[in-house]
């Protein structure tokens, strides 16, 4: 049943009913999967990806690259549970390379993120460095590519 995940998180509008008739199997069927993926927490949440640059909405995203020392009997985790507290945090993940953490946050100006980074993050114990990097485009995010559709430039070949 690991179609079902990959089908819902493509789209997460499908219904059980839409899914049992992809799968072949009977509604009933997808709906117990579900729910058992959910309660499990394998399913974590359903949500819209929203091109925001297409709204009024005045926001500013930034990638935050955090080098840490990590803690005794807990590693990165203790770091990382202060940062996903603040509401301005979208994504924290462990990642390989010369930086340990990549934090995602959102504010309304440059100069909320930058307070952020300075005021919260930077000096938290364990922090070392920090690099922020700010989202000028999105081309594409979590699969769906953004603006105009692809042009395919290459001529026909007869």
């Amino acid at each position: 049943m690991d179609t079902i995940l990959k089908l819902l998180e493509e789209n997460a509008q499908l219904t059980a009913e839409q899914l049992a008739v992809m799968l072949g199997k009977s509604e009933e069927e997808v709906k117990a999967a579900i729910k058992r993926y959910e309660d499990e927490g394998v399913i974590r949440g359903y949500t819209a990806l929203v091109d925001w640059d297409k709204t009024d909405r005045e926001y500013v995203s930034a990638i935050i690259e955090i080098k840490v020392t990590p803690q005794r009997d807990r590693g990165y985790d203790r770091i990382a549970e202060k940062i996903i507290n603040y509401p301005e945090v979208k994504s924290v993940m462990l990642v390989s390379g010369g930086f340990d953490l990549l934090v995602t946050i959102e504010g309304k100006t440059l100069k909320e993120v930058a307070y952020f980074v300075a005021n919260k993050l930077a000096p938290m114990e364990g922090v070392l460095s920090t690099a922020t990097h700010f989202v000028l485009k999105k081309y594409k995010d979590k699969g769906i590519v953004y603006g105009a559709p692809e042009v395919d430039e290459r001529g026909n070949i007869m």
